[in-house]
Formats: C-alpha cells, sequence, structure tokens
C-alpha cells in the first residue's frame, strides 16, 4: 500500500516494477490495473506504453462507453498489461469465456480509496466478481493519495503483514500549490467566476484552467455561459458519450482550448502539465475530494495556485477542509466593483443558457441512462418508477399525518393557554372584589 501526495509519481512507482518482472518472464496476462475512471485508464496505460516500448508491451484498455466485441477480441490475444474499470470488466467476466485472467502476477488498484468505498457508484459487486476471477497467489498493490479509513481496516485485516509506506509530511497538499478562498454570496458566484477567468486570460495567455462544479448540469449550463463570453472552453462529465470525453480530453491537453470545466470525473489521477489554476465553483463536501481536486495542479514539482468559491452556507465544509489538509486557506483580494459592473450581464446570460438547456433532451438524457443502469442491475425500470411513486405518496400521507397531529396539539396548547389566561383574570377581579 502507498500513499504518497498528489502529482510525486506513484504511477511510475508501480509501472516500472511491473515491467521490470515482466522483462524477466514475459506472457499475457501478466497485470490487472483497475481505476475509477476511463480517462485515468487511458492515462495510466500511456504510462506504461512509453515506459514499455523496448520490451515490445501489449496493452489492453477495457472501459465502459466503447465497442465490446472488439475489447473481448483484444483481451483473446492475450495483451500482457490489462487497465480496466470495474464495471465493464466484470461485464466481460460475466460474459465470456475468450480469455482468463487466472495466471495475472500483479494486480493494481489505482485511487484504491475510490474503488473500495461505498458511496453513490459502488464498485463492490464488480470487483468480488474480478477477485473471483484472478489467483491468489499474486501481488496486490493499492495506491492513493487519500487514505480512508477502508483502507486503514484493510491495513489491519490483511492475513499476510501488508508492506506500507506514506510520505512522511504533516500538511496533506504539495507546498508549490498555493490554496486560496474568496467569500462569495450565493447569487454573484458565477460573476466571481467570470471575473476571474478574465483575470487569468489577461495577466496570462498560456496558462490552463481547470474549474470543476458539483452536477453535470452545472458544468454544461457554465460551459454554455462562458463560450458566450468568447472564453475557450470545454466541458467534462459523464452525460457525455465516451468518444466526446477523449475529444475534450486531447483538446484540453493539446492547449486548443485553455479551460476545462468538469465534475469530479476529472479530480482524480489526471496529469496535465499545463494547468496552473483550479477552481473550486462550488465548495467540496469531503476533504479527500477536495485534495484531489487541487491536486490537478502544482504537480511533479510545479507551482499552481487553487481558488475555491465560498458561500455563506460553506464555511464549515471550509473548516473540516483546513482542519484535514492542516493548513489555512488564504483570502484571494478580488475587485468587488468590478465585479459588480459584470453581475447583470452574467446573470442574465446564465439564465438564457438554463433555458437553451431546458429546451434540449438533456434532463431526458438522464432519465435514460437511470433506466440503462436499473435494468444492467436486473431491475424493472416501470416497476422501480412504480414502488419509488408509492413510497412517495406514504411519504406524503406520513408527513400529512404528522402535520395533523402538530395541529391539533397547537390547538390544545392554544385552548389550555386560553383557560388559564381567563382563570387569572377570574382569579384578579375576585382579589379586587
Amino acid at each position: 500500500m502507498g500513499c504518497a501526495k498528489t502529482g510525486s509519481g506513484k504511477t511510475a512507482a508501480f509501472v516500472l516494477p511491473i515491467l521490470q518482472k515482466l522483462s524477466e518472464d514475459p506472457y499475457g496476462i501478466f497485470c490487472l490495473v483497475m481505476t475509477p475512471t476511463r480517462e485515468l485508464a487511458y492515462q495510466i496505460a500511456e504510462q506504461f506504453r512509453v515506459l514499455g516500448k523496448p520490451l515490445g508491451l501489449k496493452d489492453c484498455i477495457i472501459v465502459g462507453g466503447m465497442d465490446m466485441v472488439t475489447q473481448a477480441l483484444e483481451l483473446s490475444r492475450k495483451p500482457h498489461i490489462v487497465v480496466a474499470t470495474p464495471g465493464r470488466l466484470a461485464d466481460h467476466i460475466r460474459s465470456s469465456d475468450t480469455f482468463s485472467i487466472k495466471k495475472i502476477k500483479f494486480l493494481v488498484l489505482d485511487e484504491a480509496d475510490r474503488l473500495l468505498e461505498q458511496g453513490c457508484t459502488d464498485f463492490t459487486k464488480d470487483l468480488e466478481v474480478i477477485l473471483g476471477a484472478i489467483p491468489a497467489q499474486r501481488q496486490t498493490l493499492l495506491f492513493s493519495a487519500t487514505l480512508t479509513d477502508t483502507l486503514q481496516q484493510l491495513k489491519t485485516i490483511a492475513m499476510n503483514k501488508p508492506f506500507f509506506w506514506e510520505s512522511s509530511s504533516e500538511v496533506r497538499t504539495v507546498d508549490e500549490l498555493d490554496q486560496r478562498y474568496i467569500l462569495v454570496p450565493e447569487k454573484v458566484k458565477d460573476a466571481y467566476l467570470v471575473h476571474l477567468i478574465q483575470k487569468f486570460q489577461d495577466e496570462h495567455e498560456d496558462w490552463s484552467i481547470i474549474i470543476f462544479t458539483s452536477t453535470c448540469k452545472t458544468c454544461q449550463i457554465l460551459n454554455m455561459m462562458l463560450r458566450e463570453f468568447n472564453f475557450p472552453s470545454v466541458a467534462l462529465h459523464s452525460m457525455m458519450k465516451q468518444k466526446q470525453r477523449f475529444a475534450t480530453l486531447a483538446k484540453f491537453k493539446s492547449s486548443i482550448f485553455k479551460i476545462l470545466i468538469a465534475t469530479d470525473v476529472a479530480a482524480r489521477g489526471l496529469d496535465i502539465p499545463t494547468v496552473q489554476v483550479v477552481i473550486n465553483h462550488n465548495t467540496p463536501g469531503l476533504p479527500k475530494l477536495y485534495v484531489h481536486r487541487v491536486g490537478r495542479t502544482a504537480r511533479a514539482g510545479r507551482h499552481g495556485i487553487a481558488i475555491t468559491l465560498v458561500t455563506q452556507y460553506d464555511i464549515h465544509l471550509v473548516h473540516t477542509i483546513e482542519q484535514q489538509i492542516k493548513i489555512k486557506l488564504k483570502d484571494f483580494a478580488v475587485e468587488e466593483s468590478e465585479v459588480l459592473k459584470i453581475l447583470t450581464q452574467v446573470n442574465v446570460t446564465r439564465r438564457e443558457c438554463e433555458i437553451k438547456l431546458e429546451s434540449t433532451d438533456f434532463d431526458e438524457k438522464r432519465e435514460k441512462n437511470k433506466r440503462k443502469q436499473l435494468i444492467l442491475d436486473g431491475k424493472d425500470p416501470d416497476l422501480e418508477a412504480k414502488r419509488k411513486a408509492e413510497l412517495e405518496k406514504i411519504k406524503r400521507q406520513k408527513r400529512k399525518f404528522k402535520d395533523q397531529i402538530q395541529e391539533t396539539l397547537q390547538r390544545r396548547q392554544e385552548v389550555q393557554l386560553q383557560r388559564k389566561r381567563e382563570q387569572k383574570q377570574k382569579q384578579a377581579i375576585l382579589e379586587k372584589a
């Protein structure tokens, strides 16, 4: 298990030793690398390709959103290295017997905390399928920049004492990273964002900027809005087709576009040397998410700046982040008068973009994706929708019942208070008499 700061070379720490072992006894499939995101899978495969070129290395990338038949053919050719996301690889194991991962020597879990945690994207079922298909006699390597409770538990319950390496440092983020915040009212956040981008574009033409948002919809709207202001921006989120996602990333990496607006799909592992600025459009709810987001800049000894837009509702989140990373965020000075000049224009443009997006089938796509996921999980989408509607109905009835009880109790209290007042008044009259 290895835990080190973002951009410190964790990928090379497992790629080089694996290639060393492979050169001694080359066969396929020799190593399996698991990652939580598709973009990261391609990046890791690229590292293997570059460093393994003298060995005549054959690699294979197995991720969702691409043709399964082509992937199955690639697997049947026994590549040395397979880099995969859990969902798609588990699908291949369930549906095909043209390949075997029974002889692998190495299993690598990159961004291990994300792969093992149980949350909105839970990989547990898929990992169970994969772990059932690989040999027990193997070396397992887990790498991450953030060590979570899951990894700590794994460390204690592992049968053979695992080798554990953690970079010894008080602070969780790199020293070259300048971490700032701007306290902004919720309704003027977008105006501050536009002002910041304009400022960086004017001062440093060659800088690339990543803006992180909380949802796919916000990501899409902000991209449309920045395009209206003639900024060279592209969006990256999970509602996009896989080919679009790759094209977006390629354009941003090659500096055709200088601004990338992304959800947390781009928060982990991506290494783009030109990124000098990371802007958090929303304050991350988890400190480890903050660490991964800001880790997209100031990589491999380079300098970078991270700015978080903090609203009045996010102050407690900032305190939690500061406690975790053991460093205080500094205030970033902004000329408020400059922001106020563009405020109305930004708000109007944002609203226009929201209306434009509503006229497209963006929300319908999301519903379709949800239905697809339910079908893949072996559930009937229509039955699930009925169940959901029935649960909502029960919840409404419960709320109504609660409200009625509350009203009855309030009336009783009012009646009792009224009686007490009347009794006091009577007493006062009798005492006077």
